[in-house]
């Protein structure tokens, strides 16, 4: 399993492109997961339902499950986040993670930058970001596509992913 990360600041398009990137990748018989990063509180259940009774009441984990999908929400109460490498550990074995978000890691990662947001370069201070897609070229010394270019970003993604280690079984 490889795996390369979308970093960038609130805004950015990291989402827009991302959702872009993934029917890309498909496309040339890349299968795809992703891992996204919440910046806040964030809730998948809906207050009233079973399930979400069930997570009031204490239960610590709740797997909800129909013939679409299934879903598991783990309660951490008092344990801390937990790392990427636990939440990649999750996932069942597909050829690619994009990991949209925690931009504090060491993972490799593709800078996403939109000059109207007004904020700072990342790769400067990231020695992680091997690339940039943006709508403004960077500062030399970093490769550089169009963020609207995504057959490009997707060269990018896969030239610069990584395998990661084995998850559990």
């Amino acid at each position: 399993m490889r795996l390369i990360g979308l970093a960038g600041w609130s805004g950015a398009g990291k989402t827009t492109l991302l959702t872009r990137l993934i029917p890309c990748l498909q496309g040339r018989g890349v299968s795809v997961s992703t891992i996204k990063h919440a910046h806040h509180r964030f809730d998948v259940d809906v207050p009233g339902k079973d399930s979400w009774q069930h997570r009031q009441a204490g239960a610590r984990q709740v797997l909800v499950s129909s013939g679409q999908r299934w879903a598991l929400m783990t309660e951490l109460r008092d344990e801390p986040e937990p790392a990427l490498g636990f939440l990649l550990s999750r996932l069942s074995p597909v050829d690619l993670v994009l990991v949209e978000g925690f931009k504090r890691d060491t993972h490799p990662k593709i800078e996403v930058h939109r000059s109207a947001n007004a904020k700072p370069w990342l790769h400067p201070e990231d020695p992680a970001i091997r690339a940039v897609a943006s709508d403004v070229a960077p500062p030399a010394g970093i490769a550089w596509v169009s963020m609207d270019d995504v057959e490009a970003v997707a060269e990018l993604a896969l030239r610069h992913a990584v395998e990661v280690a084995p998850w559990r079984s």
